[in-house]
């Protein structure tokens, strides 16, 4: 239990909390910030930076609806503590696209009605842009495993699957995917 800055011990002792400095690149953004270092990744994005993009799902890693890419890495931000994104680069679904303009998987996914209720793509998102960074050619194979982590109870991921595929096309011919 917290009050006024104190945490109190079940026996009624109050001790100072011990905040964590954090600093880290969010959607290319640099942040510093104090933070209590139990919280997750997902509650410092969704609660305190107040980006919304990224879901909470299931909040035990199975759904993938929280999935972030950390260091060009996708992960699942309910898993991870917050304190752990420290000296790392973050990326979001809000960091994708330059202003008004789509990013060519979103606008693949748009093309190929893999969005049906919303709910779920911004994970599966950061998820075909972990693995376009990663692999600019994946094979069908390799897209259904990158995507594996994602439930989706609309689109039946042929239409995934066709966005993801021609995602990696149009990134490729207009190179927006880098390692970063």
């Amino acid at each position: 239990m917290l009050y006024d800055g104190y945490a109190i011990e079940k026996k009624g002792v109050r001790m100072k909390k011990n905040n964590y400095h954090l600093h880290f690149t969010l959607n290319g953004e640099e942040k510093s910030l104090e933070i209590e270092p139990g919280i997750s990744a997902l509650a410092l994005i969704r609660d305190i930076l107040d980006l919304k993009g990224t879901k909470e799902g299931c909040g035990i890693g199975e759904c993938g609806a929280c999935t972030i890419v950390v260091d060009g890495k996708a992960v699942n931000a309910c898993l991870m503590f917050a304190v752990q994104l420290d000296g790392r680069s973050v990326l979001t679904v809000e960091g994708f696209g330059q202003g008004e303009e789509l990013h060519p998987i979103q606008q693949s996914f748009i093309d190929h009605h893999a969005v049906q209720c919303g709910f779920c793509t911004p994970g599966i998102l950061m998820s075909t842009r972990a693995l376009l960074a990663e692999n600019p050619e994946p094979k069908r194979a390799e897209i259904v495993k990158a995507i594996a982590g994602n439930l989706c109870r609309c689109t039946g991921y042929q239409s995934v699957i066709a966005g993801i595929e021609d995602a990696a096309e149009r990134c490729r011919r207009s190179q927006k995917i880098s390692k970063k």
